[in-house]
C-alpha cells in the first residue's frame, strides 16, 4: 500500500513538475506582457470549474454504487452535461472578463478556451473508478502523461506563434491527451446516460464542494485578477510567475503530508495518546514546507529566476520572497486541517481559507489607492495568517489536540519568515554591501534551523518511524 501511495504522489509531483516546465519555457518564450494574458486563460477555466465543481470523479470512488455501469454512464452523462454548460457559459462572460482586465480586443481567445470544457466533459470515468480496485496506473498516467504531451508540443507551437496564443494552443493540446488517455486506459465501453436521480445525488452530495472550490478560486485567482484590472498585464506577468514558481512546490509537498499522515491519524483517531503526537507532527510537517521554502527561495531565489527566466523578469524579484512567505502561511493550514478531517471534520479547511477571500476587496481598495503590488501581498499575509490560528484552534477544539508543543515551533517558525522578509526587503537590494547581505542572510539560516530544531513532534515522529530498532 505504501508503495501504491508513493507512486501517486510521485505521479502527481511529475504532473507539476512538467506543468512548471511548461510555464517556465512559455515564459522564456514570449514577453512578460504576454505571459501575462496567458495566466488569465487559466483564471477564466478556473471560474468555470468553481461554478461547476461537483466532484463527480469522487463520488464514483466513494459511492457505494461506484462499480455499477448505470451509475458511472450516468455520472459521465451528467459530466458531459457539465461540460456543454460550463463551454455555453464561459462563451457567454467572455466579453466582460476581456473588459474586466482592460483587454476587450481579445475576447475572441476566451470564446476559444471555452471549448475546453466541452472537451474535458468527454473524459471516460474508469480512470477514477478503477481507484476503488486499487488499481492507480491509469490516473498515475492522467496526472502525468498529458503535461508532458503539452510540454512536447511547445516547440512545433513556437514555430506558428510567438506570443500568448503559445499557452492558448497548449492547453487544448493538454485538454485533449488527457480526454484520449481516458478511454484508451479504460477497461469498460463509454456509455453517457442522463439520469435526474442521479444528478440530484450528485449535487447532494457535490455542494460542499461547490462552496470550497469558490473560496479556493479566492484564494488562488482574486489577487491575480486584482493586479491584473488595476496594474496591467505587465505586472500580472510577473506577479503570476511568482506565484507559479513558490505555489507549485507548496500543492505538491502539501498534497505529499495529506496522503501520508491522513491514513495514519485516522488509524489512530481512538488512541489518544497516539492521536496527540501524530496530530502535532502533522502540523509541524507543514510547517517545515514552508520554512525550506522560505529558506531556499531567501538564498537562491534571485539566481534561479535569473537562469530560469532572464533578465526581463529580474523585475519580479523584489515580490519573490513575500510571496514566498504568503505561501509558506497558507501551506501552514493544511496541518490543521488534515487533523481534524481525520476526525470527520471537513470544515476546517472552508473556514481557514474564509479570511484570505475576505480579505479580497481590502486589497482591491489599497491596490486602487497606492498602485503597490506588495500591498496586496502584505494584505493576502495577514489574512493567511488569520487563517492559520483559526484553522489550528479549530482542530484543537474539534479534535481535543493540545497544541502546547506547537507553540515554540510556530514561534520560531514566524521569526524566521520576518526575518526573511527583513533581508529581501531592506539588505538584498543593497547588493554592493555585501558584508550586509551577508550577516541578514546568516540570520535566516539560523532562524530557520532554531525553528526546524524546535519541532520535537515531527522529530519524535521521524525516531519512531525509521531509527527506532524494534525490541
Amino acid at each position: 500500500m505504501l508503495k501504491k501511495a508513493f507512486m501517486l504522489v510521485s505521479g502527481n509531483a511529475f504532473g507539476s513538475a512538467l506543468l512548471l516546465a511548461r510555464n517556465l519555457i512559455v515564459a522564456r518564450l514570449i514577453s512578460p506582457e504576454d505571459y501575462g494574458i496567458a495566466s488569465t486563460f487559466a483564471i477564466s477555466m478556473s471560474i468555470v470549474e468553481m461554478l461547476s465543481n461537483f466532484g463527480l470523479n469522487q463520488m464514483i470512488v466513494v459511492d457505494k454504487d461506484g462499480d455499477d455501469p448505470r451509475v458511472q454512464s450516468g455520472l459521465q452523462g451528467f459530466q458531459v452535461l457539465r461540460g456543454l454548460t460550463s463551454s455555453l457559459l464561459l462563451w457567454a462572460i467572455s466579453g466582460a472578463y476581456a473588459r474586466f482586465l482592460g483587454i476587450a480586443d481579445l475576447a475572441w481567445a476566451y470564446q476559444v478556451i471555452a471549448f475546453i470544457p466541452l472537451v474535458n466533459g468527454l473524459q471516460h470515468f474508469d480512470v477514477h473508478r478503477l481507484k476503488r480496485h486499487l488499481k492507480f496506473t491509469p490516473s498515475i498516467l492522467s496526472l502525468s502523461v498529458p503535461p508532458l504531451v503539452s510540454v512536447l508540443a511547445l516547440w512545433p507551437l513556437a514555430l506558428i506563434y510567438d506570443d500568448y496564443r503559445i499557452m492558448l494552443a497548449a492547453l487544448f493540446v493538454q485538454a485533449g491527451a488527457m480526454v484520449v488517455l481516458s478511454h484508451l486506459t479504460a477497461e469498460r465501453p463509454y456509455r453517457v446516460r442522463l439520469d435526474l436521480g442521479q444528478m440530484r445525488a450528485a449535487t447532494g452530495f457535490g455542494w460542499p464542494l461547490l462552496v470550497n472550490g469558490i473560496l479556493l478560486f479566492g484564494v488562488f485567482n482574486g489577487e491575480r485578477l486584482i493586479v491584473g484590472r488595476e496594474l496591467g498585464m505587465l505586472q500580472l506577468g510577473h506577479f503570476s510567475m511568482a506565484l507559479t514558481l513558490t505555489l507549485t512546490p507548496t500543492l505538491v509537498l502539501a498534497g505529499s503530508c495529506q496522503t501520508f499522515f491522513l491514513p495514519q491519524l485516522s488509524a489512530a483517531r481512538e488512541r489518544p495518546e497516539a492521536f496527540q503526537w501524530l496530530g502535532i507532527a502533522t502540523m509541524e510537517s507543514s510547517l517545515v514546507i514552508g520554512v525550506l521554502l522560505v529558506l531556499g527561495v531567501s538564498l537562491v531565489g534571485a539566481p534561479v529566476v535569473d537562469l530560469l527566466l532572464g533578465q526581463k523578469y529580474a523585475t519580479m524579484i523584489p515580490i519573490l520572497v513575500p510571496i514566498t512567505v504568503l505561501q509558506a502561511v497558507r501551506v501552514a493550514k493544511t496541518g490543521g486541517a488534515v487533523v481534524a478531517l481525520a476526525r470527520g471534520q471537513s470544515g476546517n479547511a472552508m473556514a481557514a481559507n474564509l479570511f484570505r477571500v475576505l480579505s479580497l476587496p481590502v486589497s482591491w481598495w489599497a491596490v486602487i489607492r497606492t498602485g503597490d503590488v506588495l500591498v496586496i501581498i502584505w494584505i493576502a499575509t495577514a489574512a493567511e495568517v488569520l487563517g492559520y490560528l483559526m484553522s489550528v484552534l479549530l482542530a484543537s477544539r474539534r479534535t481535543g489536540l493540545r497544541l502546547t508543543p506547537l507553540l515554540a515551533p510556530a514561534v520560531l517558525t514566524a521569526l524566521a519568515f520576518a526575518t526573511a522578509l527583513v533581508d529581501a526587503q531592506v539588505y538584498a537590494p543593497k547588493r554592493h554591501l555585501m558584508d550586509q547581505i551577508h550577516i541578514a542572510q546568516w540570520a535566516v539560516v539560523l532562524t530557520s534551523v532554531a525553528a526546524l530544531l524546535a519541532m520535537s513532534g515531527l522529530r519524535g515522529y521521524l525516531v519512531r518511524r525509521f531509527w527506532r530498532r524494534p525490541r
